[in-house]
């Protein structure tokens, strides 16, 4: 029988997934609502509430390709810069 890397790499991203941080935040977040419910605790409502947006928030953040994003920071104020220093060079 011959092994399978690619399937086993699969199968170890799944788990990773499924007990990653963000999980770990939105289930600490609806416990949190849910006893807060249950025994009309304000501040356990407030931070369930709180928690829940904020982990699909963070999920989003993570999810960004950042090293992208910088490179097209980078590029922008190079043009921006050029522009400057033609203007400046127009301007004499």
């Amino acid at each position: 029988m011959q092994h399978d890397d690619q399937k086993e790499l699969q199968e170890a991203s799944l788990v990773g997934r499924i007990f990653s941080l963000e999980v770990a935040l939105f289930l600490m977040g609806v416990a949190s609502l849910i006893y807060g419910l249950i025994n009309h605790i304000e501040s356990n409502i407030f931070f369930g509430i709180l928690i829940i947006p904020g982990v699909f928030i963070l999920h989003k953040v993570k999810k960004k390709d950042w090293k992208a994003h910088w490179a097209e920071l980078e590029e922008q104020k190079r043009r921006e810069q050029a522009r400057e220093e033609e203007r400046k060079r127009g301007g004499n």
